[in-house]
């Protein structure tokens, strides 16, 4: 435990020490929802989404980005880039084992990941007066599950991807469809029946929903649950199953 607590520590400083990663997963997307903020038409009441916000409506879509950023881009581009450049293999030969290594870095990205939502989720309250979740638990709940879905690809793309180069087109590749199924360009209550159907069976589409029924109130529906497992069993299962420290 303390190696992997000091593994976190060197991982995190080396994380702050790349600008760009940096940008992109935690300053982005606060920047964002500002920018969606700032448009009046954002904030007033749309009959389309039966009277809420069109503000409060991105909120989710937006923390589902960040974290498909960190699932996607972060993870599997160091976890790749270390693989190649043999840090993996060494570390095989000494008492911190590589899979201490792994466990840094998931645990650091779930950290991070969760300081940046709770800015969000912040920043969507105080500046546009969006709405807290109502129903903790189950925001939570489905936000683990989220998260752990989220990481299984990850884990997933960076066991595929040979080089560190190659991660970041694979995630990239990842990153676009499950941002769509999210809702960011349409968000879902406004996708046509089909689309909104394979949104659901995303990890992100299910997460989503999740997020949105938990702030009204409700524990997420039971089919979005078992999505996200799903999720993380089936890709976690293939990660464990291709992954290669050298």
């Amino acid at each position: 435990m303390s190696a992997l607590l000091r593994l976190t520590t060197t991982e995190t400083k080396l994380f702050f020490r790349e600008p760009m990663i940096v940008f992109f997963t935690l300053a982005f997307s606060p920047i964002l929802l500002v920018i969606l903020g700032a448009i009046p038409a954002m904030r007033e009441p749309a009959e389309d989404f039966g009277g809420a916000r069109m503000i409060s409506v991105y909120v989710p879509i937006i923390v589902a980005m960040t974290l498909s950023m960190f699932a996607l881009n972060s993870l599997p581009q160091v976890l790749a880039l270390y693989r190649e450049k043999g840090v993996l293999r060494r570390m095989r030969t000494t008492p911190v084992k590589p899979g201490v290594l792994l466990g840094a870095q998931l645990l650091m990205s779930t950290i991070l990941s969760a300081v940046a939502t709770m800015a969000l989720l912040a920043i969507g309250r105080l500046a546009f007066g969006v709405a807290l979740p109502r129903h903790l638990p189950a925001y939570v709940v489905g936000y683990l599950l989220g998260t752990l879905a989220m990481f299984a690809i990850g884990l997933l793309v960076a066991s595929l991807a040979p080089t560190g180069k190659s991660a970041v087109a694979m995630g990239t590749v990842v990153f676009f469809p499950m941002v769509f199924f999210a809702g960011l360009w349409v968000p879902r209550d406004k996708m046509p029946g089909v689309l909104r159907t394979i949104s659901d069976f995303t990890p992100l589409g299910a997460g989503v929903q999740s997020w949105q029924d938990a702030t009204a109130g409700q524990w997420p529906q039971l089919l979005h649950l078992a999505v996200m497992l799903g999720w993380t069993l089936v890709a976690g299962g293939l990660a464990a199953r291709y992954f290669r420290w050298e």
